[in-house]
């Protein structure tokens, strides 16, 4: 299940990334799965458990948090991934949420959405 987590999260990233970014966005913003590095795929798997325990343990009432919170929690859980991953990450790399472009925060949003449709009905 980590493999299929990590790239629906991902298809969530990029399908956002497609809709929200402003212009032509980075190759590396929408590369394919098999062309995500190592370390951003276990990354994306890791935050998509996190969303779907939150979903679980919340008995579903998580569904009910508004996309700023949806963002805040799916970009928080990411920047935890950094910081376990890469020593001395670049500070745009684990900027706090506030300081993200507002396409990255909507990104952030429509992941969490994602992963609410895929996942099971909770509570």
């Amino acid at each position: 299940m980590a493999v299929e987590a990590g790239k629906i999260f991902r298809e969530a990233w990029i399908a956002g990334v497609n809709k929200h970014y402003p212009g032509e966005p980075k190759a590396g913003y929408v590369a394919p799965w098999d062309e995500t590095p190592e370390w951003e795929r276990h990354s994306a798997a890791a935050v998509y458990q996190l969303i779907a325990e939150l979903l679980r343990i919340s008995e579903g009432a998580a569904r009910r948090l508004t996309r700023v919170q949806k963002s805040q929690f799916v970009a928080a859980s990411w920047t935890a991934q950094i910081f376990l991953r890469i020593d001395n990450p670049k500070p745009a790399y684990v900027a706090p949420w506030e300081a993200l472009p507002t396409w990255q925060q909507e990104v952030d949003a429509d992941i969490f959405e994602s992963i609410e449709r895929v996942e099971p009905q909770a509570g």
